[in-house]
């Protein structure tokens, strides 16, 4: 839980970067928790935007089913030591998560091989009175909390997971209100597990401060990160927490100097080179941000999340033909090596090769694939293609694509009033 932080000051739009991001490095849990939260502030924001409620809902089910992959392997994994019970737990949360029927049907048979193992150990026991049975053995395939928590915790460094486990049942309640959305019961139970365990090296600060971010509470989840990180100085996500909280304060020295702070190994990590980027590109530095991102590349290679903040940086210099050229090679290396173009790189291109004036083929080709995988924006879309058609003399394809882009128009205004009424 200690990835995501979303308070009143990040907007949705952030969140969904955010997201994003996490998804980059792997982070499906994490980025899930963004999606969630910036759907959210969608939706009670004034004038519904269905198209990014559509967009977002879109990727926390691709996140579920990113999750639940993840769960199904590392069951796999725990089987294959022996440990079936936890296996089993991780193979019904990702039967929760996934809407896929080829996974679900995998993820059944996988539960009945786990069960038939544990019934055979179980009948074992019967066989052999003399050996003591375990009944939280017997009772872990019934406490529906206990299998959440452990499954959760299956997912942290083996540190964290067991400090976690071994916390005590406030800290367990705490955690699951935390991940189901419900701070302020997450707030009061962390609370008392933190003073409960009264040890100051624990990770509850982590938790507890996420959960006063929820609740706008920055300036406590400041002090706890701080207490924090003075005895676990390694610990990645309250560096990145904290960051947040300085930047919405406006505390671009204080984000410097705990950036300055961060030990050996994990100083030189990309998550840190990247919030040191991000510094700089919220403190308004551009022309250094600018400089600190090529440095980056010209040391140490190609990456795509800093050539994307460069590429940002570029636009916040009102330098366009740089971003375009920058998102164009983006897209290059994604080519290249068979990987998924991000849909917001190719709409970059698009959009800022349209804004300079270009109409050729391949900005049409690639609004029209912008219209396939991202429908709920096929109108925009489509009223550029028609713009295209036009300047290149084609009057009927440039009527054709202007009627598909009102009549889309026109549907999505109808539902968002019959969203609105109700309908």
């Amino acid at each position: 839980m200690a990835w995501f932080n979303l308070f009143s000051g990040p907007s949705a739009e952030r969140l969904e970067q955010k997201g994003d991001a996490l998804v980059a490095g792997g982070f499906w849990g994490a980025a899930k928790l963004e999606y969630e939260r910036a759907h959210r502030k969608r939706t009670v924001a004034a004038g519904l935007d269905r198209e990014s409620l559509n967009r977002l809902e879109k990727k926390i089910a691709g996140t579920r089913e990113a999750l639940a992959r993840e769960h199904h392997h590392n069951a796999a994994d725990l089987s294959a030591i022996g440990d079936h019970e936890e296996a089993l737990e991780l193979v019904a949360l990702a039967l929760t998560l996934t809407g896929d029927d080829a996974l679900k049907e995998t993820l059944v048979q996988q539960r009945r091989d786990l069960e038939a193992v544990l019934k055979s150990r179980i009948f074992r026991t019967h066989s052999e009175p003399d050996e003591e049975r375990d009944p939280e053995e017997e009772r872990a395939s019934v406490e529906s909390p206990e299998e959440a928590f452990r499954a959760l915790c299956g997912t942290l460094p083996d540190t964290v997971r067991r400090a976690y486990l071994g916390y005590g049942p406030d800290f367990k309640t705490g955690y699951l209100a935390l991940n189901s959305g419900d701070f302020e019961a997450a707030a009061d139970y962390l609370a008392r597990a933190l003073e409960a365990w009264n040890a100051a090296d624990s990770y509850i600060p982590l938790e507890l401060a996420t959960a006063c971010l929820q609740l706008n509470r920055p300036e406590q989840a400041r002090q706890l990160l701080e207490t924090l990180l003075q005895h676990h100085p390694d610990t990645l996500p309250a560096y990145q927490i904290l960051c947040e909280i300085y930047w919405e304060q406006k505390d671009f020295d204080q984000a410097d100097a705990l950036l300055a702070s961060i030990p050996g190994d994990l100083a030189a990590s990309l998550a840190v080179f990247v919030l040191k980027g991000e510094t700089l590109f919220q403190a308004g530095d551009f022309d250094v941000a600018k400089t600190f991102y090529r440095d980056f590349l010209a040391t140490y290679g190609w990456d795509d999340s800093i050539a994307a903040a460069l590429a940002r940086t570029h636009e916040a210099l009102d330098e366009m033909d740089h971003a375009r050229r920058m998102y164009q090679e983006i897209m290059m290396h994604g080519n290249s090596c068979h990987r998924r173009i991000d849909p917001l790189v190719k709409e970059k291109v698009a959009d800022l090769s349209f804004a300079a004036g270009k109409r050729d083929t391949a900005v049409l080709e690639l609004y029209l694939a912008l219209a396939q995988e991202q429908p709920e924006k096929a109108s925009l879309y489509y009223a550029k293609v028609s713009r295209i058609y036009q300047a290149t003399g084609n009057e009927t394809e440039a009527r054709r694509f202007q009627a598909l882009s009102d009549q889309m128009t026109r549907m999505h205004a109808d539902r968002t009033i019959d969203h609105a009424q109700g309908g």
